[in-house]
């Protein structure tokens, strides 16, 4: 079998050890079985409670610490994860799915084969349940938003990204739509101007609060969101819509308020 970039992974089903150094794989494997997982990174908050080797980040995996787990399977994200980290664990004879996901549409369809395929389990229920869940398509426009995701410098959600995708479905247009970037950089003052309706502020990976972000964009309406509602691709998808659809509503009827 091939993971979704192509490459070959041979692993005995169903895998019983496994390590994810992706925070909304780890939700997804853990919705399963979380006793299957050996290993996650210090991201992987959730589900909470779960109890097991940390390997430091998504960006700097402990590889000697992971090959130490002796995992029949690590699940890695070719967004979230270095190339290197996935060469040197295949190098140490460690097989590795990596998933690729920019839209919701592949998010439901990598979850599908790295359940049935990767993993060699019976796919979640919430997995269909959520596919389901954002089916529909809305009656009308949204509003146009902005979508930082890091300051100093200003990073957003540009084009081609999984977080577009998923409020596009919501009808929503995220800005700046001509980026050729995936995730652009842009000069904060430029973003304010853009005549965006709405900046969505999440709390990841940089976490925007009430004192820091919404007083840099005087011009746009902003307001605060749960990261996880809005770039994690695992069993919060299945509440995701309904939070974000409550956050536009509250927003466009201006029964919120103005940060």
């Amino acid at each position: 079998m091939q993971d979704d970039l192509g490459h070959p992974v041979a692993v005995s089903h169903p895998a019983r050890r496994v390590v994810s150094v992706v925070p909304s794989l780890t939700e997804a494997v853990a919705s399963v079985d979380a006793s299957s997982l050996v290993g996650a990174t210090d991201w992987c908050t959730h589900p909470p409670q779960l109890e097991v080797r940390r390997v430091r980040g998504t960006k700097n995996p402990d590889v000697r610490a992971i090959v130490e787990l002796a995992p029949d399977l690590v699940i890695a994200n070719q967004e979230e994860n270095r190339s290197l980290d996935v060469e040197r664990l295949r190098a140490a004879g460690i097989q590795v799915w990596v998933t690729r996901i920019e839209t919701l549409d592949e998010a439901f369809a990598s979850l599908h084969r790295l359940f049935a395929e990767a993993l060699g389990w019976t796919p979640p229920p919430w997995l269909a349940d959520a596919r389901d869940q954002w089916s529909s398509i809305p009656l009308g426009q949204g509003p146009r938003v902005l979508v930082p995701i890091w300051r100093d410098p200003w990073m957003v959600v540009g084009p081609r990204t999984f977080t577009a995708s998923l409020l596009a479905r919501l009808g929503c247009e995220v800005l700046p739509h001509d980026a050729g970037d995936r995730y652009p950089s842009v000069d904060v003052g430029v973003l304010d101007a853009l005549g965006a309706d709405l900046v969505l502020l999440p709390d990841e990976p940089y976490i925007f609060t009430d004192a820091d972000g919404p007083e840099a964009f005087p011009a746009t309406r902003s307001t605060l969101v749960s990261g996880r509602m809005l770039t994690w691709y695992g069993p919060s998808l299945l509440p995701a819509r309904d939070y974000l659809e409550q956050i536009l509503h509250r927003e466009a009827t201006g029964s919120g308020n103005r940060h």
